[in-house]
């Protein structure tokens, strides 16, 4: 691929749009390329990890688009760097910027098991299931060191709560005796998130994240062990990727995964500015196609806030990639489809210490 300018490696924002929010706004720092561009580990770039203590731990989904009433984010910011990702508009709202320091100053929820416990053991908690996290990857690089996402899952099956993880990284392997477990009782759904099958561009949009192969090779080993697996062919970026939706269904597929689902990227707020500054530095010959195709897709804008359309897009563009994974799903997955949760098993263990009496 072509650069033109230098590019941070290792990293999907090259910027930091200074946070709305700031009562007073910091001077962007500008990066020392001949220091960093070689060596993406040299100190200034290290991930930096800041405690917070929420008081609650779930929140209630109020979107039209999602198909889930709860999510639970044990971490906010996310090491993994995708450049696309509309969660780093949530950064700003902690005073932070939604380009490197999304992926550089990760909030981290020390107590979030704790307080998933006590909503769960709430004589008003009604089973329903927890989207793990819908928000930023809960196994990103963070857990390997906190360990909280599968502190949450031991709750989760503690209580006998359904709850639905979404990753893409392998790191879900190392809970794979708890998700047998939960999948044992049909309270877990596993999606795995594949943006594309060439890794090259993985490592540009997606430069912390497990590799292909490795994705490819967690949703078999999570089929092998009976977890249902859904994997979403997500976000459709047209000019880039949306030449190889048949391909990376057919793939997944072919690894047993159960569904497929996707979305159309769309760069709201300030993931507008980190995009197009990152596709401008590492594509600068395509950028100016994918950005008036992406605008194509969203009525003229590289935003989309409208509900039930913001997701799928609409125009000509839009329509030829629907029809693309009406196929797909037609063609690999018509015989398929994920288990229904069991909402039954969460009443006879929400309270434990009851069997003693039993």
């Amino acid at each position: 691929m072509q650069q033109k300018q230098p590019y941070l490696r290792g990293r999907g924002a090259q910027i930091n749009p200074a946070s709305k929010y700031e009562k007073i706004v910091r001077d962007e720092q500008p990066v020392d390329w001949a220091l960093h561009a070689a060596d993406w580990e040299e100190p200034d770039l290290r991930t930096e990890y800041l405690e917070t203590h929420p008081k609650t731990i779930l929140n209630r989904v109020e979107s039209p688009d999602i198909p889930a009433a709860w999510s639970l984010n044990p971490y906010q910011g996310c090491e993994h760097g995708c450049i696309y990702c509309y969660a780093r508009n949530t950064h700003p709202y902690w005073g932070f910027s939604a380009g490197l320091d999304f992926e550089q100053k990760i909030l981290v929820k020390r107590n979030a098991a704790e307080l998933l416990e006590k909503e769960l053991q709430k004589k008003s908690w009604q089973a329903a299931p927890v989207m793990f996290a819908g928000n930023t990857d809960v196994y990103q690089p963070a857990e390997r060191k906190f360990g909280i996402t599968r502190a949450c899952l031991e709750v989760f099956w503690k209580y006998r709560n359904p709850v639905s993880l979404i990753t893409k990284n392998s790191l879900v392997l190392r809970d794979l005796d708890l998700l047998k477990q939960l999948a044992s009782e049909h309270l877990v759904h596993v999606a795995v998130s594949i943006t594309t099958l060439n890794e090259e561009l993985r490592q540009f949009l997606e430069p912390r994240t497990a590799t292909i192969a490795q994705r490819l090779k967690t949703l078999e080993t999570l089929t092998d062990h009976g977890v249902p697996v859904f994997v979403m062919l997500a976000p459709i970026i047209p000019g880039l990727n949306e030449h190889e939706i048949l391909g990376m269904a057919k793939t997944v597929a072919e690894r047993g995964a159960l569904g497929i689902g996707y979305t159309m990227v769309r760069l709201n707020g300030d993931v507008g500015l980190v995009f197009e500054d990152w596709l401008r530095k590492t594509m600068p010959d395509r950028a100016d196609k994918v950005l008036n195709k992406i605008r194509e897709a969203h009525g003229g804008n590289l935003h989309d806030y409208r509900p039930g359309t913001r997701m799928r897009g609409e125009g000509k563009i839009a329509e030829i990639i629907r029809d693309q994974f009406r196929l797909a799903r037609e063609k690999y997955f018509s015989d398929r489809k994920m288990p229904e949760y069991n909402l039954d098993l969460h009443e006879r263990h929400k309270t434990p210490q009851l069997r003693l009496f039993g």
